[in-house]
């Protein structure tokens, strides 16, 4: 990948090392970015992480915002003051994201069916409440990804079908669609089709094992996810997420290592990692 960045889903605290060190570790690699989930602790120490940006040229790229729904803040939620706290709170990291120059990546603030039992109910208040961050959106220069995870994590919009029609119905531009290959590798047939399906508008991928471990270790095809990347022109980042099976610095080192001898493959067979077109998981 010409731009891969790496997730560091855990808080800093328990990255094993300061920010510092962690951001100098990420980029002696050769990571080109990062991946940052916006938890409590992280977003006290934001100043931090300004300086270690700063410091190793290594950009956070993209902003998960899955860790408010903790908090009990939640887009399809029946309470009318929870559904408004948690436009507050999308505002609220527009202002991180615009000071990094990263993405917001939406998933989990959906919510579960045990928040709302019916879709349609959880769906209309999901588009309102996205209309509204939408605009603000808009009116800031924020781009913001819909993550389309799978239905033991999030309970509405789990494929990119369904992802491409909730942007859709939103109408506003702020919004693109991502993948992630553990959720495709659950809620859809082929890893590649989605990919296609979304084709210029693909704004961000993440690239993770079938069982959150490292890659190359489980089922999911990543040559045949990079050469469809490839066949799309896709030219943002991707970021490899790992929160299983490993710590961080194996698990910054190996998927390194994996993805360079993949393209390395690619390489050398021509400028295709996988000549099997499309592949299942």
């Amino acid at each position: 990948m010409n731009h891969l960045g790496f997730m560091l889903i855990d808080p800093p605290s328990r990255w094993g090392g300061s920010i510092n060190d962690t951001f100098r570790f990420i980029r002696s690699i050769g990571y080109d970015g990062v991946e940052l989930n916006l938890t409590s602790e992280l977003a006290g120490r934001l100043d931090h992480v300004e300086d270690a940006v700063q410091a190793h040229d290594l950009p956070v790229v993209s902003l998960l915002t899955g860790a408010a729904y903790e908090e009990g803040l939640c887009l399809s939620a029946p309470d009318a003051t929870i559904r408004d706290r948690t436009v507050e709170r999308l505002v609220e990291n527009m202002g991180i994201a615009n000071r990094f120059g990263a993405i917001l990546v939406v998933g989990l603030l959906q919510g579960l069916r045990s928040d709302e039992p019916d879709p349609a109910a959880a769906n209309a208040r999901i588009v309102s409440c996205l209309q509204r961050v939408g605009r603000e959106a808009e009116a800031r220069g924020v781009d913001i990804v819909i993550e389309p995870v799978n239905h033991l994590q999030v309970g509405f919009n789990n494929s990119v079908g369904e992802v491409l029609r909730l942007i859709r119905d939103t109408g506003s531009t702020a919004f693109h669609p991502m993948v992630d290959t553990i959720h495709m590798n659950i809620e859809e047939t082929s890893l590649v089709q989605p990919i296609h399906d979304c084709g210029a508008r693909l704004r961000h991928v993440h690239l993770c094992e079938s069982h959150g471990g490292l890659p190359g270790t489980g089922r999911i095809d990543f040559a045949a996810v990079l050469d469809t990347l490839e066949d799309v022109d896709y030219a943002h980042f991707a970021s490899v997420k790992v929160y299983r099976k490993a710590g961080l610095r194996e698990a910054a080192e190996q998927s390194m290592a994996f993805f360079t001898e993949l393209e390395s493959g690619q390489a050398r067979r021509g400028g295709r990692t996988s000549d099997s077109g499309d592949r299942y998981a």
